[in-house]
This record gives structure tokens, C-alpha cells and sequence, in this order.
């Protein structure tokens, strides 16, 4: 969920963008907004794609209304055949200079440690749903009734078993559980050590949040260089082919979600950082759980507190 709310952020930011600098041509780049921090989600939560092909499809679709709105703006728009042949054309004409690919591999170091973070969390969960339930040995189901309830027949109803027995019998009921124990270990460890990737300026908060100060120098960059622009469009495109105008203003709705993002503000970035250091943490306090499942088990809930009379299998002792 919050890494939906910062892409939604990201999203508000560079829509916000558009609306205050390039107003006419907003409510068409937020489509494409749109598109692309929706394919972000989709990377970030598994689907098979890359980061390279869907910034590039967004800086692709973006040359056509630079060029129709800042480079070579006229009365009218311009066709959707000769948009399609600037949307080819971008990546030789080369508008937005290096940024599309500073880009790229700023969305490639950030993305895909989040994604691999969050496909571990979801391993995590398949570990501790698959040793949440136990199916128990006979041997040890007769083992632990030997434990629990052999004292009662003595009339001994109080007793409950040492420690020492408590353990051997529990460890040998959660051998299994117990082979876990190792890859647990390392499988917190990997989560610790992939956490700190996702920090500082390669991390997915500071490359998303900052993704529309990218596309507004990208912008900056088309304006400045705009006479040289419109001649090698002019080569590989031709003049420009216009239609009636149709370009509504500005129809992002800047108050939209804003009370989902208050959590999630300017002044608070470090929100899922905080939130990824507080959940490692949390989960450093149960690096040997299931290795020492059986001494919870046993000192909690099962075995005699020490210096009580306890049963050890045939008596009742210290």
C-alpha cells in the first residue's frame, strides 16, 4: 500500500507539472502520465516488462505534444499521421537530449531492488503460511500424550513436564520446522542487506518523487533547442500536416486524493523508509524463530517453571 501511495504521488506531481507550466497541453499529457506510472506499478508488482520500454513509450508519446504545443505551436493541431511519425521519429531527432536515458537507468537501480523487495515479502508470507499448519507424526502425537497426560493417570493433575523432557519431546516433534531455521536466517539477512539498496538518491522514493523535474528540464531542454528541432522534423516528417484544434486546458484535478497523500507529503519522503526500517527491524527479533520454536513452546506454556515439582516421564521431582 505504500508504495501504491508514493507512485500515486509521483503521478499528482508530474500531472501537477503540466498544469502549471504547459497548461495547454495538461489534460492530453496526463493520459500519458497516467500510462506510465501505471506501468510502473505493473513493474513493481511482477509483470513482465522493462523499465527501459515503458520510459522510452513515455517520452515517445510525449514529443508530439511538445512539438504540437511548444516547439511549432499554430492554429490548429496537428494530425494524428503526423503525430505518429514524430512518436517514431523521437528517438533520431533525439528532443529531450540524454534525459530519456538518465531515465531509464535511474528507474532501473531504483525499481527493480523494490521489486525484488516486495517479491521477498510475499516468499516470506508462503514461508509462514506453509509451517503455519504442522501435520504431527504418530510417534510424535504418542510422544506428546506420553507428556501431557501420563502424570493423570497417577492422579497427578497439576504436575506438568520438566523442561529437560518438554524440550527433547517438542524438538523431535518440530525436527522439521527446525531445517527451516538456517534459510530463515539467511532469508532475513537477504531482506536486511536488499533494504539498504533501496535507500539514498537510487532509492525509489527520491527517483519518483523527483521523475517530474526529469521531464521538466526534458520540457526545458525541446524549448530551447525548438528552431533546430523543427528542421530535422521537417527532414524526416515533412511540413506539418494540422487539423481543427482540440486541445481542451488543464482537467487535472490537483485536490484529487489529497486526503490518501497527507500522510505521504512533501515534507515527509522518508515515509517508506521509515516504514522498511521499522518493519526489518521488527522482523531482526525473530531471526531464530523457528530454531528455537521449541524453547518458546516449552517456557511459555508447557513445562514447569523452574524450581516447581515437575514430571520427567515416570516421576514427579525437583
Amino acid at each position: 500500500e505504500t508504495f501504491e501511495m508514493l507512485i500515486r504521488l509521483a503521478e499528482n506531481y508530474t500531472s501537477t507539472l503540466f498544469c502549471n507550466a504547459y497548461r495547454n497541453m495538461a489534460a492530453e499529457a496526463a493520459v500519458h502520465v497516467q500510462e506510465f506510472f501505471t506501468d510502473v506499478g505493473l513493474f513493481l508488482f511482477g509483470t513482465d516488462t522493462s523499465t527501459e520500454e515503458f520510459v522510452d513509450r513515455f517520452f515517445d508519446t510525449l514529443f508530439p505534444l511538445v512539438y504540437n504545443h511548444v516547439i511549432n505551436p499554430g492554429p490548429t493541431d496537428i494530425s494524428l499521421e503526423y503525430a505518429e511519425c514524430l512518436r517514431v521519429a523521437r528517438r533520431d531527432v533525439r528532443p529531450f537530449g540524454s534525459i530519456p536515458n538518465k531515465a531509464v537507468g535511474q528507474m532501473g537501480r531504483s525499481l527493480l531492488p523494490s521489486r525484488t523487495f516486495l517479491q521477498a515479502l510475499n516468499l516470506g508470507v508462503e514461508v509462514i503460511n506453509t509451517t503455519d499448519h504442522l501435520h504431527f507424526s504418530r510417534e510424535c502425537s504418542r510422544a506428546l500424550l506420553r507428556m501431557q497426560y501420563c502424570p493423570h493417570c497417577q492422579g497427578l493433575m497439576l504436575s506438568k513436564p520438566c523442561m529437560g523432557y518438554c524440550l527433547n519431546t517438542i524438538r523431535g516433534c518440530l525436527a522439521g520446522v527446525a531445517e527451516v531455521d538456517l534459510h530463515w536466517q539467511g532469508y532475513i539477512q537477504s531482506l536486511e542487506e536488499l533494504s539498504g539498496a533501496l535507500s539514498g538518491a537510487h532509492g525509489i522514493e527520491h527517483v519518483l518523487l523527483n521523475f517530474h523535474s526529469l521531464v521538466h528540464d526534458a520540457l526545458l531542454q525541446a524549448r530551447i533547442n525548438g528552431p533546430e528541432l523543427s528542421e530535422q522534423v521537417h527532414k524526416i516528417c515533412g511540413p506539418p500536416v494540422r487539423k481543427p484544434k482540440q486541445s481542451p486546458g488543464c482537467s487535472f484535478d490537483q485536490n484529487k486524493d489529497n486526503q490518501g497523500l497527507k500522510m505521504f507529503s512533501r515534507d515527509s519522503e522518508q515515509t517508506l523508509t521509515n516504514r522498511r526500517k521499522e518493519f526489518i527491524s521488527h522482523l531482526r527479533l525473530h531471526r531464530a524463530f523457528y530454531g528455537g520454536l521449541a524453547d518458546q513452546l516449552c517456557a511459555n506454556e508447557l513445562a514447569a517453571a523452574e524450581g516447581l515439582p515437575c514430571w520427567n516421564g515416570e516421576d514427579v521431582v525437583r
